[in-house]
């Protein structure tokens, strides 16, 4: 059946379900790109930009896990840990890519059961404060969600060219495999 067959949800309705469901196909996407890649490869960089698809892979897991965070504390004082971002996309010599992929399904799967739990899509949510917000904004779980499925898309053409730059694997070829209709186009 390919690559790209199944897409794991949360047991789930509505619009909790749609959300969470294109959110799962833009993760599924993203993993299609970084699989199959050596250390090696996860740190080095294709493109001018200083990105890397390990980098990638632990910007989105940290960014899961931060957003989970958020929704779940509400905290009204909270701050965006500058210092923490410093690394953000970057893999140091002491982390793995497996490490940080087992990271990632950790946090999608910890993001999840967070908008499972909520009461309402629609709860007001305290952002953080940080230098490019420096005043306090409430989002709405829904927006939070949306917002998370707008960062996956952006990083995923990132990967999907830098995989591409790597070793001429694109995501829709890989996702294609070995389909009749792939021929096609």
């Amino acid at each position: 059946m390919g690559l790209y067959t199944a897409v794991t949800v949360p047991d789930v309705t509505g619009e909790k379900l749609e959300l969470l469901t294109i959110l799962a196909d833009q993760r599924n996407l993203f993993r299609v790109t970084v699989r199959n890649l050596t250390e090696e490869q996860a740190r080095r960089r294709t493109t001018v930009s200083e990105l890397t698809l390990g980098g990638l892979v632990k910007h989105l897991a940290s960014g899961d896990r931060s957003t989970a965070k958020v929704i779940t504390e509400r905290d009204e004082d909270a701050e965006v840990d500058m210092v923490a971002l410093a690394h953000n996309y970057e893999l140091l010599p002491d982390e793995t890519l497996a490490d940080w992929l087992t990271e990632f399904d950790a946090a999608t799967e910890a993001f999840d059961q967070v908008i499972v739990l909520v009461d309402s899509l629609d709860e007001a949510i305290p952002q953080p404060t940080a230098p490019w917000a420096p005043e306090r904004e409430w989002s709405t779980v829904r927006t939070m969600v949306l917002n998370k499925i707008r960062e996956y898309a952006h990083h995923n053409g990132h990967a999907d060219i830098i995989r591409e730059a790597l070793d001429g694997q694109t995501t829709m070829a890989a996702i294609s495999e070995g389909q009749e209709w792939a021929d096609q186009f």
